[in-house]
């Protein structure tokens, strides 16, 4: 199995559970909790919860993977922010950028497809 082919397939997938987890996370902070509060409507907490569960479930096995891909220290403390990210709203988004820029860019860019997967990738 090619590892650089790879790359690029792990790094999309992370991005994407960055964001989707990252914005489950947001709806439940500011409109389902609030909801179940303010208004004793507690469906919408229920279902994004369990949702936003399952979902960082995915994003941490996404995540570590991705750390491998790119080569960061397993017990580094750069991997547990990237691993513990989806548990504070909007962190998501934020370690998704500063890991792209300092990592995953890097990486993609010594790779023998660097000019192919940096389009697909950006895509």
């Amino acid at each position: 199995m090619d590892v650089d082919r790879l790359r690029p397939v792990v790094v999309r997938a992370y991005r994407t559970m960055a964001y989707v987890t990252g914005t489950m996370l947001i709806i439940l902070c500011f409109v389902g909790i609030p909801l179940q509060f303010l208004a004793h409507y507690d469906a919408v907490e229920k279902v994004v919860g369990t949702l936003h569960g399952v979902l960082y479930l995915i994003y941490l096995v996404v995540a570590f993977t991705m750390t491998r891909f790119v080569r960061i220290k397993t017990a580094s403390v750069t991997t547990i922010i990237v691993l513990l990210a989806g548990t504070i709203p909007v962190l998501t988004f934020v370690v998704e950028r500063w890991i792209s820029r300092r990592y995953i860019d890097p990486a993609l860019a010594s790779s023998p497809q660097a000019s192919t997967t940096q389009a697909a990738v950006s895509q």
